[in-house]
């Protein structure tokens, strides 16, 4: 690949959008709930309870309901999710986290779209409202 003056260009331009993500109150935020998701003893006890309730549940998984104890494990394995996915540091953290994706995938999507219109941004979102997914379903009508 050759340098040129345009190239070294974009690549400031492009640390300079990273350095204003980052510097962002998004970021800023999604940092700080993590941290605190972290830090927090009841919380990572949550997490090492359902850590500990996946992995035992997926021993007798592939037997189904032949394994003696699937039903007994599946049931815990649901408990710890559903007081892992109550704990209000958990469920700050994925909204802090949801809200930073949107910002990159807006990025993406101004980025791409300053491009081509024509060019598909997979958002990964199903409500991500301005991204067009795949063709459309009309590039298989020949």
């Amino acid at each position: 690949m050759i340098y040129t003056d345009e190239l070294l260009a974009i690549e400031d331009t492009i640390d300079l959008l990273c350095h204003n993500i980052i510097e962002s109150d998004v970021v800023k935020n999604y940092v700080v709930t993590k941290v605190a998701l972290l830090k927090n003893a009841e919380t990572q006890q949550k997490v090492t309870a359902f850590e500990q309730a996946k992995r035992s549940f997926e021993r007798v998984e592939p037997y189904g309901n032949h394994a003696p104890d699937y039903t007994e494990k599946r049931r815990a394995l649901r408990k710890q999710k559903r007081l892992l996915d109550t704990d209000e540091r958990i469920m700050r953290f994925r909204v802090a986290e949801r809200e930073l994706q949107e910002v990159l995938d807006y990025i993406s999507y101004d980025i791409a779209q300053s491009i081509s219109p024509d060019i598909k941004v997979d958002a990964g979102n199903p409500f991500f409202e301005f991204a067009t997914r795949g063709c459309g379903g009309s590039c298989h009508i020949g």
